[in-house]
């Protein structure tokens, strides 16, 4: 245990800084506008922002036939869609054709790989 404390209080930072840290006099909190924001403005309110903003497609409900996150418990199933897949879509890889699919593993193989693959070198 003394031998650590000895070793910690031996160790020096590699980096060295110029000069005492003093902050800045004054900082300018008031909200500003992105550098690299489309209109170099801020929206007037929050709602006027949400109204026109797009994440990964419209934010406002109305405009979009999906329904949103929370609200698919409020209409039939039948209304949402077939789940059957469509032409060209499977749902799981064994669907797939036969060239798509995973090949089995040979013997060699997981013997090469239990044994670290020191076993293809052997």
């Amino acid at each position: 245990m003394n031998a650590t404390r000895v070793l910690l209080q031996q160790r020096q930072p590699m980096i060295k800084f110029l000069g005492k840290r003093t902050p800045p006099a004054r900082i300018d909190h008031a909200p500003h506008a992105h550098p690299a924001s489309p209109t170099h403005e801020l929206p007037e309110s929050f709602a006027s922002y949400r109204k026109k903003a797009q994440q990964h497609g419209p934010l406002n409900p109305q405009k979009s036939s999906i329904p949103p996150v929370g609200q698919i418990g409020g209409h039939s199933a039948r209304s949402l869609g077939s789940v059957e897949p469509a032409k060209g879509e499977y749902f799981d890889r064994s669907e797939l054709p036969s060239r798509f699919r995973r090949t089995p593993w040979s013997q060699a193989e997981m013997d090469a790989i239990e044994s670290g693959g020191a076993s293809m070198f052997a």
